[in-house]
């Protein structure tokens, strides 16, 4: 069952990040490798192993899939790499800029207050 949000609450952070991605195909992947290594010499054998094998395969392309997708939710995964460069040098400049201002008004003379 879905649960929706009211608007009152207070908003979750909803941004996708690299973290939360699950793309754990290197087990699948042992399988897989660990099956076609497999050389039975009883053909029923061989076949319950051959089915294995696509059963694992067929897992794999799913995890691929599933990671493509989740993949697409990441922010910024849209822009090229030159934009993404691009915009983290507008972000560097702005970071420098206002260490600058708060360096500059932490350095300003401060007047005291008459005391009354």
């Amino acid at each position: 069952m879905e649960v929706v949000e009211l608007a009152e609450e207070t908003p979750v952070n909803t941004q996708f990040t690299v973290a939360d991605l699950d793309i754990e195909i290197l087990p699948i992947i042992y399988e897989i490798i660990r099956s076609v290594e497999k050389d039975p010499h009883d053909t029923s054998q061989k076949v319950k192993e051959s089915a294995d094998t696509s059963q694992k395969i067929l897992e794999l392309q799913k995890k691929l899939d599933s990671a493509r997708a989740q993949i697409k939710r990441l922010p910024g995964i849209e822009y090229s790499k030159e934009e993404q460069l691009q915009k983290l040098e507008i972000l560097r400049k702005q970071l420098r800029l206002k260490k600058e201002l708060l360096l500059k008004y932490r350095n300003m003379c401060t007047f005291d207050a008459p005391k009354v």
